[in-house]
C-alpha cells in the first residue's frame, strides 16, 4: 500500500520529534540522528507496513528506530571513523618527561601495564582491571609494587613528584 502525501506529512510532524530524541540518546549526535530519522521514515513509507491501531505504529516506529540505531553504532564503519569537529578540538598531548617514562616502562609487564594505564592515561583502577582482565585487588597491588620499584630505579630525585 502506498502511502499519499497527506499520510506522509501527518507522519513525519507526529513522529519526527520522537525518532530524533530517541536516536539522540541512543548516538550523542545530531547528524546520526537526522540520518535515523530519515531511515526511519523511508522504512515506514516504503514497507507497506499495515498497523492495527495509532499504539501499533507508535510501538513499530520505536522499535525500527532502537533497531537502526544499534545498527549503526555496531558498523565498522562507525568504529573506524572520527568527525572533523572532534580531530579539530583535540589538543596535542604533552610529551611526558622521559626520564619517568623510561623507568616505567623498563618496569615488568604486570606493574608497566597498570602504571602506564592509571597514570599517563587517567583511567580507575576499576577500569584498568577490566581492561587488564585483572581483579580490582590485583590492579591496586601491582601499582603499589609498580611505585615501590619506581621509587628504588628514579631514587629521591622524582619521589615528591607524582609519577
Amino acid at each position: 500500500m502506498k502511502l499519499d502525501r497527506d499520510e506522509a506529512e501527518r507522519l513525519v510532524q507526529t513522529y519526527s520529534d520522537l525518532i530524533l530524541r530517541l536516536s539522540y540518546t541512543y548516538l550523542k549526535s545530531t547528524h546520526d540522528a537526522e540520518d535515523i530519522c530519515q531511515t526511519v521514515f523511508l522504512k515506514l513509507l516504503t514497507s507497506g507496513q499495515v498497523f492495527a491501531d495509532p499504539a501499533h505504529e507508535k510501538a513499530w516506529i520505536i522499535r525500527t528506530t532502537a533497531n537502526a540505531c544499534k545498527d549503526l553504532l555496531r558498523s565498522a564503519a562507525r568504529r573506524r571513523t572520527v568527525g572533523l569537529e572532534v580531530v579539530a578540538e583535540a589538543a596535542a598531548p604533552t610529551p611526558p618527561d622521559d626520564g619517568v617514562l623510561a623507568a616505567v616502562m623498563a618496569l615488568p609487564e604486570n606493574y608497566r601495564d597498570a602504571v602506564y594505564l592509571y597514570y599517563y592515561e587517567g583511567y580507575p583502577v576499576r577500569e584498568v582491571a577490566a581492561l587488564l582482565g585483572r581483579s580490582e585487588s590485583a590492579v591496586s597491588a601491582h601499582l603499589s609494587r609498580g611505585r615501590n620499584k619506581l621509587r628504588t630505579m628514579l631514587g629521591g630525585d622524582y619521589c615528591e613528584q607524582s609519577v
